[in-house]
């Protein structure tokens, strides 16, 4: 039941990113940003990406995108992301629960191919 509720805050989550990386960007939201890109796993954007979207504020970047990154590595909701087909870019090297998170999201992968 726990991994439910994990997998449904997760789809919330990634379903409530309606606003676009340019309009978050329009209206100083750095933390945004950077929670956007942390919740979906991606690497985070260099300073000179940043940039090019505006003057960014790159400590609430920083900040937001930790904080995705962190929810992204829950190991209960990995191998869900892994079974969407969503590919791992080793995001969560480091953190506590790296190697769980890693093999339920190759599990998840696995039985998705």
């Amino acid at each position: 039941m726990k991994k439910l509720g994990a997998v449904l805050l997760a789809a919330i989550v990634l379903s409530g990113c309606s606003k676009g990386i340019s309009d978050l960007a329009a209206e100083n939201d750095w933390y945004g940003i950077g929670y956007q890109d942390g919740i979906k796993g991606s690497h985070a954007r260099s300073y000179s990406q940043l940039r090019e979207l505006g003057q960014a504020n790159h400590a609430e970047y920083d900040q937001g995108y930790m904080r995705g990154v962190a929810e992204y590595c829950d190991p209960d909701v990995a191998y869900q992301i892994g079974l969407s087909g969503q590919y791992y870019e080793g995001v969560c090297e480091g953190t506590e629960h790296a190697q769980k998170f890693r093999m339920e999201w190759q599990r998840g992968w696995n039985e998705s191919r």
